[in-house]
């Protein structure tokens, strides 16, 4: 820290750390930009990065991983935030009228793969895990029963209460499977609402669209549920009602029809996975209990989650790497292990376990939408970057050309990334972020 203060560049390093926003990791480019007149061919502008600090210019890693970059996982999270909400009350390019369409917020969850200490609550009272009077001794000879009243903070909660009846292979394959079933969800979704409508799927095409935003979170077990925004459009997309015989009330029949009829086999082990039987469908009122603020601050807060809460690592797991060695829980271990061990197997490698170990298995996207359900994630990027640049240009910092007649030629390399201990201290204190691991102390 003290080296980097006593930097005669330190000032131009600190702008370019206020300018990532804080990252933790920022990518360091080396390189140049050089604008031309194309008439003439007469040099307009240049800028190296050998004048910059250590000769690299660094930018945000943009990252959506709150565990990597949590300042760059806040500006994904703000992202998505939008992109959920515009969905339900318009902007960013969505009408304002899209608020009046019957929408529902709609959680499909994974079934059992064997008990687990859990925190359970009933009317503010903790009550105890799995209290059992007659409980039974399972064949390793521990009884599955569990009296204590967990903390919040318990390491225990989502541990089996017996790792050796625990179904790891059916935990892992479940989350990659999981991304099979969300489309055999949407499709059967479809197909339920068309029949409770009295048309075929292609007539109903004609009349109502229906879009969705969805999230995965994963649960302290190790498993992933979906959390979907589920509404209900004109033939047109948001910009048109539906019609009134298109209500939220037949939009929910139809997804617990299909919540409890759609199924996916892993075919090489004969094994048939399907949602658990724990379904929350609740209607999105703009003035009820369920706002659209409260469901999109929701779906925000998980798209920068992955499976911390489950004790794993944030990054690939190797196959050399000795699994004994690895800093995670032991329930996280043995899922990994069940990963390693499943994706040795030819018939599976298609879900890919052995690349997507360190996720338990989940190889889907955490947030996706359906193409006319709101505004991209890419365009809120394209907005804030159009934005930064008209400030630049009205401050005089950046140039002006017509891009008709300037010819720009770029040259860029990767050198490098991140930030020792010391500079991440001071990138804290010169954007008033929290330093690494005492943000939520």
């Amino acid at each position: 820290m003290i080296h980097r203060l006593s930097q005669p560049d330190y000032d131009r390093w600190a702008s370019q750390i206020k300018r990532t926003g804080g990252c933790r990791q920022p990518i360091h480019l080396r390189g140049k930009v050089e604008h031309y007149d194309q008439a003439t061919g007469r040099l307009l502008h240049r800028y190296t990065t050998r004048t910059e600090p250590n000769g690299v210019l660094r930018v945000p890693c943009k990252t959506r991983r709150a565990s990597r970059c949590p300042a760059c996982a806040e500006v994904y999270r703000a992202d998505t935030y939008q992109l959920v909400r515009a969905g339900l009350v318009g902007g960013k390019g969505v009408p304002e009228t899209v608020s009046a369409h019957p929408c529902l917020f709609v959680t499909l969850t994974a079934p059992s793969f064997g008990e687990v200490h859990a925190r359970r609550e009933k009317n503010g009272k903790v009550l105890p895990c799995h209290a059992r009077r007659d409980a039974e001794t399972c064949p390793h000879g521990r009884v599955m029963s569990c009296t204590e009243r967990h903390s919040a903070h318990d390491q225990r909660l989502g541990e089996p209460l017996c790792p050796d009846c625990y179904d790891y292979d059916g935990s892992v394959l479940f989350n990659a499977i999981s991304p099979e079933l969300w489309r055999r969800f949407t499709l059967a979704l479809r197909r339920r609402f068309a029949k409770l409508s009295g048309l075929t799927v292609k007539a109903l095409r004609e009349q109502v669209m229906i879009s969705f935003a969805k999230v995965a979170e994963y649960q302290r077990r190790g498993v992933v549920h979906f959390h979907a925004v589920i509404r209900l459009d004109g033939p047109d997309g948001p910009s048109s009602p539906p019609p009134a015989w298109a209500t939220a009330d037949a939009l929910a029949e139809a997804a617990h029809h299909a919540a409890a009829v759609v199924t996916a086999e892993v075919k090489p082990l004969g094994r048939t996975f399907r949602w658990g039987t724990q379904l929350d469908v609740r209607r999105i009122t703009m003035d009820g209990d369920l706002t659209e603020q409260a469901v999109a601050a929701y779906i925000a807060k998980y798209a920068t989650k992955a499976a911390e809460c489950v004790g794993t690592l944030d990054r690939r797991v190797q196959p050399l790497d000795n699994l004994d060695e690895l800093p995670v829980r032991e329930h996280a271990r043995r899922l990994i292990a069940a990963c390693m061990r499943l994706g040795g197997n030819p018939g599976l490698a298609d879900l890919r376990l052995l690349h997507w170990a360190h996720m338990l298995g989940f190889r889907g996207h955490f947030s996706t939408k359906s193409r006319r359900y709101s505004t991209t994630l890419g365009n809120l990027r394209a907005a804030r970057e159009e934005h930064a640049r008209a400030e630049e240009v009205s401050t005089g910092r950046l140039a002006l050309f017509d891009e008709d007649t300037v010819l720009v030629i770029a040259h860029w390399e990767y050198a490098g990334q991140g930030l020792s201990i010391g500079e991440q201290a001071l990138a804290a204190a010169i954007t008033g972020t929290s330093l690494p691991g005492v943000a939520d102390e």
